[in-house]
């Protein structure tokens, strides 16, 4: 692929009174008769790691059939317009999240080291971590850290011998030390689009520069009269995006309802869980069409979450119905909970399957784990766990199979392969034994 247009840097932002706004790829990034492969625009591979708690319902999660020649079923059925870049893997099993599961389960997922006996937390280093230690460190953000919810008042996911840090992150920098999960829209948005040392100056910025678009307007409009009509058009289309990012944002904050005699709610999070998660998942999407990170975490909701999904209806609480000791009471609603943690994911995939990204879309350019540490939902065990992979990988990704691996197989073959497809070579990661061949 050759592009004729204007040298433009990778890195332009455009900038206003204290806030920053990065850019998609435009071609005016690449400069003049040159190959993209051969440039700094050359796309790279993007990782993400979005975990669903309290494992699945696995006969309806896992294909009967392997191989090319399989049929998803209901819990995994909305990945499937974008079965040709979809793997499913089973027979794995991750020994580390044995013992105190809701404690374990999340903080392992990514390591496949058992933690020590500690309060204080000493387990591994998660492979978001790694990724974003060799393909991050040229962004903004290295890697970003997401939650649809926080920790629960009451601990939940604490335990006497290991402490509290494993069930509130997915994400070890080393490790001892645990990153914390972003649930707060406002501040992630700001995190990405606007300075400020506090959240005393952030909203002080806010107040008195009110929309980040406002404050790039000018350098904006000039950028736009130097671009190509391609570039002109997609540039428009994503600052159309921040904007309505921006709408969706503050319109949730002014239906808060903190002053009213309820429990406060943090400022910035939706009252409706839908649209706290939709609005998280397009916020990252932005970030990766911005070039702000090229690596995230996210946990859809946290372990023993007591939440209830009346956009689903179900009325009872998650971590109730997933003990459905086989009861058609208790799967009917379970299954409604795993169908739609799967369609938010995959209106994500859809956003990236539409994001031009050089010579592809980023979801080409992208792997994702989608799954969980946690396999049967009613036995709380660790074997087989629900996993998939989605994403061309820049390539490196077969997809369009499932594939099943011998019985307990460590999860952290998987992770090791997935950094190998990524370029990142290492000898082992937690427990592995090897690489898969056939991903």
């Amino acid at each position: 692929m050759f592009i004729t247009k204007k040298h433009l840097s990778r890195r332009t932002f455009l900038r206003g009174a204290g806030v920053a706004v990065g850019l998609p790829l435009l071609d005016a990034m690449v400069p003049a008769w040159t190959a993209l492969a051969q440039t700094a625009a050359k796309p790279k591979p993007h990782m993400g790691f979005i975990y669903f708690p309290l494992g699945a319902i696995m006969d309806q999660w896992t294909p009967t059939a392997t191989g090319s020649n399989f049929e998803l079923p209901t819990i995994s059925k909305p990945l499937e317009p974008f079965k040709k870049q979809l793997t499913i893997i089973s027979g794995m099993e991750n020994r580390a999240a044995i013992g105190p599961v809701h404690a374990l389960s999340p903080g392992t997922w990514l390591s496949g080291v058992t933690p020590r006996k500690t309060q204080d937390p000493f387990g591994g280093v998660t492979i978001d971590q790694i990724a974003a230690e060799h393909i991050g460190q040229d962004t903004p953000l290295p890697s970003l850290e997401v939650a649809a919810e926080g920790r629960s008042v009451s601990g939940g996911s604490c335990d006497r011998d290991y402490g509290c840090s494993y069930g509130a992150t997915i994400s070890f920098r080393t490790p001892t030390t645990p990153l914390p999960m972003e649930v707060n829209p406002r501040k992630l948005f700001e995190r990405l689009f606007g300075q400020g040392d506090t959240p005393e100056e952030r909203k002080l910025l806010v107040k008195n520069f009110g929309s980040i678009l406002d404050q790039v307007a000018e350098e904006a409009a000039e950028l736009q009269r130097n671009l190509g009509p391609q570039d002109r058009a997609m540039l428009g289309d994503y600052l159309e995006t921040v904007r309505e990012i921006e709408r969706r944002v503050q319109k949730m904050e002014q239906q808060d309802t903190s002053h009213l005699n309820l429990p406060e709610p943090p400022l910035g999070i939706p009252p409706a869980f839908d649209d706290q998660l939709n609005l998280m998942f397009d916020i990252v999407a932005l970030a990766y069409q911005a070039n702000l990170t090229r690596i995230f975490t996210f946990m859809m909701a946290r372990e023993a979450t007591d939440r209830t999904y009346p956009q689903v209806g179900v009325s009872d609480s998650f971590h109730a119905i997933s003990h459905h000791q086989n009861l058609q009471s208790k799967l009917v609603p379970l299954g409604k909970i795993q169908v739609y943690n799967t369609q938010v994911f995959a209106k994500f995939l859809t956003k990236l399957a539409k994001m031009p990204d050089g010579d592809g879309s980023m979801l080409d350019h992208s792997i994702l784990l989608f799954g969980s540490n946690m396999s049967n939902s009613n036995a709380h065990n660790h074997f087989p766990l629900p996993t998939a992979v989605v994403g061309g990988g820049m390539g490196r990704i077969k997809g369009g199979q499932h594939i099943k691996v011998p019985d307990q197989t460590p999860l952290a073959n998987l992770l090791l392969t997935l950094l190998e497809r990524a370029g990142i070579n290492m000898d082992k990661v937690g427990d592995s034994t090897g690489q898969f061949s056939e991903l």
